[in-house]
């Protein structure tokens, strides 16, 4: 596939999700604090399945990487209020303040930039990394806020049950995309033989995301996962 039809198709599949999700949000089919993690875990899938639409060439990378920048500049001139956009503070905001979405929404975009620029397609790495964010992140917080458990004595805001979603989310959303690009031809090996190494990059990612840091859990998770997983892989 031309690299342009590939770039406006990984433009509209992701704006597309955005919006919708903003647009569910505004008219408050759900509420924000849903609808952030909604977009949380599904953008990030989205956007990395469409790296297979591209050629295997140089600039495709700084291509794909050109999505989640212009997507991550959109947030910025957001948060700052030099641009007006109702319906995106109301999707991915806990209160309705715009400066909220230069922490958690900001970090997630750069993340991504940075770890299609590095690995793109050379290493499973970033996607595992990616994915661990966005499934085991994501997560975390619609099951914590919705099932009942004992709270982390070192961190009491998160739970323990919230904590075992960052695991099986993030175990379970790499594996299925690493799936996806070793059937094809992306990365070499069965499919299996990922599964144990993921785990290990998942649970050590669970620890981290427990730890009681607020609003950098997209930074450090995705740093540990990358540390990990080059020496893993």
């Amino acid at each position: 596939m031309n690299n342009w039809i590939a770039l406006i198709i990984t433009f509209a599949a992701a704006l597309g999700w955005l919006r919708l999700m903003d647009f569910f949000a505004h008219r408050g089919w759900i509420e924000s604090r849903l609808s952030r993690k909604i977009i949380h875990i599904g953008t990030g899938p989205i956007f990395v399945l469409c790296w297979l639409l591209f050629d295997d060439i140089s600039a495709a990378r700084w291509m794909a990487a050109l999505v989640p920048f212009a997507i991550t500049v959109q947030f910025a001139l957001i948060g700052l209020g030099i641009m007006k956009d109702e319906a995106s503070v109301k999707a991915m905001s806990r209160t309705g303040d715009p400066k909220e979405i230069l922490r958690g929404p900001l970090f997630y975009g750069i993340v991504f930039v940075v770890m299609t620029l590095v690995f793109w397609k050379d290493s499973p790495v970033g996607i595992i990394a990616l994915m661990l964010m966005c499934g085991g992140d994501g997560i975390a917080d619609v099951v914590g806020r919705r099932v009942k458990s004992a709270k982390l004595p070192w961190s009491r805001e998160k739970s323990v049950v919230g904590s075992l979603a960052v695991f099986a989310g993030g175990w379970l959303l790499a594996v299925l995309v690493v799936a996806i690009f070793v059937s094809a031809g992306v990365f070499g090996g069965s499919s299996t033989s990922y599964f144990f190494p993921i785990a290990i990059i998942a649970f050590v990612g669970m620890l981290v995301e427990s730890l009681p840091f607020r609003e950098v859990d997209n930074l450090t998770v995705t740093i540990a996962a990358v540390f990990l997983g080059m020496f893993l892989f």
